[in-house]
Parts: structure tokens; C-alpha cells; sequence
């Protein structure tokens, strides 16, 4: 049965062999995956898929081969989650309903209008289109709609229109000790590799060491050397929370591949987009910031710039003071990205979000042309795009 299974890989132009195929029997043999389809189905792809690209293909053979013996109907028990019903009120609207409300204009607009309502509002409202509130179309409360406005009291973004958001965020770190999914990304990451031996030497030269022995008529003569050692240096910029929420098991792949890739890594957090200052830690506390200047002065211009983000936000976020949604920047976005980029020639900024959506978002295009359209998807074809640049 697994023969013609392999077979059918084969014809797929999946690059399964024979070693691959037995060490899948041999781990069948030792039950690792028993009585159950899904954990067959893990443990096959993880045997004989070597390439993430294939995955896609290796889904449609073990669909089409297994068909029947996977229920695609399953039986559906249980009730409706109580948080469901508790966003009856959650506002959704159609695109002409869209276009009727207006935005009030501007962000220092926006900021007077509710320093007013919070003078004269004194009661909690729902539904309208004024007040601070939820479910409605104000520019100021949650789960409403407004082109542009303050998010206040709402777990998380839907529209991503929000120009500042007033609430407490925690965030976490990345972990780097996911393993799962890194095999491509280790594989990427590796091309920018410069080795060289430099420092003490710690290592036995064992060529040396023979023709030294060979020359000294028989008598042992030991050679050292420095250890050999990747010299690429990188620092690496996250962006967290928000948007980036449903990415993140991608970027924890990417960092933890990072992580075991690169001697020379330095790594900081920031939200949407790089101002006066980033984190060292996701907790991103307010007295645990390192400014941004100082990163310029403390390591130089031989670091390979690393920009990780889907740099989705307002516009305002990227060109004016004041444009963070969560402090007030002295100085535009685009000033501090621009101070990086003349410090770290080699930059480059990967994108999780699907590519084909960011001709429609502006923000996008911004960054894009600010880092002179050094901007990749991060998907195995993208990832090799930007470290071929980068190791130019």
C-alpha cells in the first residue's frame, strides 16, 4: 500500500528516495504514529518532504491516495461559545455604509475632538455615532467602524483604520527554541555564511600537523589554528503585536533559525515602526527602552540590516510627529529608518503578509520606497531573495 503511495510522490515531482521512504517504515514500525490518520500524515510529510515549496503538493497526493479513509465530514457536537454571543453588538458595515461616514481630519483633530467628549461625556453609550463608545460608528471607543479613529477597550484590531490606540498591550517574546518548520529557513540563512579563523589558536590543524611531523623526520609536531567561525554580523529588527499576531509562529521560525545560524545577532522589538526608541525585550516596558542612536553607535556598519514586519499601520505612523500609536514621537518614523539605512548599507525588510495585498495598502508602499524596494515576501522564494542581496 505505502509502495504505490511513494510511487504517486514520485510522479508528483516530489525529490522522495528510498533511504527516506524506509526510515517512514521503520518509524511506523516503531508506532511513532498508530490508529490515528493525522499522525500518519505528520509523521510522512516530516520523512519525505525535505522542502517546504513541496508541502502543498505532498497535501494534494495524500488527499487524493487516502481518499475515503479520511472522514471530511466529521460530526458536529457542542454549543456556541458564550463569547460569541457577547459581540451580537460588534458593528459590521457594508461598503456603501462605509463611505457615508467621514473622518474627522487629521490626527490633531482627532486628538482635540476627544479631549472634548471625555469634558462632557459621563455615561457609557452603544451604537452611536459620537460618543466614546462601542459597537457604532464614533471615531473613538471599539468593535465599531470609523475610517479613522482612536481604538479604546478593544482585544485586538479588526479594520486596522485605528491612528492611535489607547490600551494596555502585552506582548511576549519570540521563542527561539522552536525547531518545527526552521529546516528552509536554516537552509537561507546559511547562504550569507562568511567563515574565516580568526583569534587564539584553540583547533588542531591536523593537514598542518601531518606535513609538520612529515618534515621533522618522523617526531610528532602539533599545529593549532583559530576556530573557524561564521564572521556575519546581523542585527535583527521584530515587529510585534497588532497585525503581526497572526504571523507569529512564522517569525518564531525566523528567529529561532536566526538564532542558530549567526554567531553575530543582535536582535530589538518595536511596534509598526522604528522611532527614538526599540526593546530589547517584547515586554517592551517604557523604563527598559534602548534608544535608537545608540544602536547606530554601538555596532557598525558591517552589521546586514534585517527589518521583520507586515508594516501594516496609518500612514500617520511613518510621516509626522506624533504618528505612533502608542507615544508621542519627536521626530517622523521615516527620519529613523532613514538615520539606519545610512549607517547599514545592506538592508533589507521581509514581509508575512501576503504580497499580493500590498499594492492596495499604502503603508506598505511607503516602507517599500523608503528601503529602495528592498522588501521581500517572507516565504521561501522571498527569503532567498534577500539574502542574495544581502550577500552581495
Amino acid at each position: 500500500m505505502l509502495i504505490d503511495f511513494f510511487l504517486r510522490l514520485k510522479s508528483a515531482r516530489i525529490p522522495v528516495t528510498i533511504m527516506e521512504f524506509l526510515t517512514l517504515l521503520e518509524a511506523l514500525e516503531r508506532q511513532l504514529a498508530f490508529g490515528s490518520v493525522e499522525e500518519f500524515y505528520y509523521l510522512a510529510r516530516l520523512c519525505l518532504v525535505k522542502d517546504e515549496s513541496n508541502f502543498d503538493k505532498f497535501d494534494r497526493v495524500f488527499m487524493a491516495y487516502f481518499q475515503g479513509v479520511i472522514d471530511p465530514l466529521e460530526e458536529l457536537t457542542g454549543e456556541i461559545p458564550e463569547e460569541w454571543l457577547r459581540k451580537l453588538t460588534e458593528r459590521f458595515l457594508t461598503e456603501e455604509e462605509k463611505q457615508q461616514i467621514k473622518a474627522l481630519g487629521g490626527l490633531d483633530k482627532l486628538l482635540e475632538t476627544l479631549k472634548k467628549r471625555l469634558e462632557e461625556q459621563k455615561e457609557r453609550h452603544q451604537g452611536g455615532s459620537k460618543w466614546i463608545g462601542t459597537g457604532g460608528t464614533s471615531p473613538f471607543g471599539a468593535y465599531g467602524y470609523n475610517p479613522e479613529g482612536i481604538r479604546i477597550g478593544q482585544d485586538g484590531s479588526r479594520h486596522r483604520r485605528a491612528v492611535k490606540v489607547w490600551d494596555k498591550r502585552e506582548f511576549r517574546d519570540l521563542d527561539d527554541s522552536v525547531e518545527l518548520g526552521t529546516r528552509n529557513i536554516k537552509v537561507a540563512l546559511r547562504r550569507l555564511r562568511n567563515f574565516a579563523r580568526e583569534g587564539a589558536a584553540e583547533e588542531l590543524d591536523l593537514p598542518g600537523t601531518i606535513r609538520a611531523t612529515a618534515g621533522n623526520a618522523g617526531c610528532l609536531d602539533l599545529r593549532m589554528v583559530p576556530e573557524r567561525h561564521n564572521k556575519v554580523k546581523v542585527l535583527l529588527f521584530l515587529d510585534v503585536g497588532g497585525s503581526m499576531d497572526p504571523h507569529v509562529a512564522l517569525c518564531e521560525q525566523l528567529f529561532s533559525a536566526a538564532r542558530s545560524e549567526f554567531k553575530h545577532l543582535e536582535y530589538f522589538y518595536f511596534h509598526n515602526f522604528v522611532y527614538e526608541r526599540v526593546w530589547r525585550e517584547n515586554g517592551r516596558r517604557w523604563d527598559r527602552q534602548m534608544p535608537t542612536l545608540d544602536v547606530i553607535h554601538q555596532f557598525g556598519p558591517d552589521y546586514k540590516l534585517i527589518f521583520v514586519g507586515d508594516a501594516a499601520m496609518g500612514p500617520y505612523e511613518i510621516q509626522f510627529v506624533g504618528g505612533s500609536v502608542e507615544h508621542h514621537n519627536p521626530e517622523p518614523g521615516a527620519v529613523w529608518l532613514r538615520r539606519l539605512l545610512d549607517q547599514y548599507h545592506q538592508a533589507v525588510w521581509l514581509n508575512p503578509g501576503a504580497e499580493r495585498e500590498w499594492p492596495y495598502t499604502t503603508s506598505v508602499q511607503m516602507v517599500r520606497q523608503l528601503m529602495g524596494d528592498q522588501m521581500y515576501p517572507l516565504t521561501s522564494a522571498g527569503l532567498d531573495r534577500a539574502i542574495h542581496y544581502l550577500g552581495k
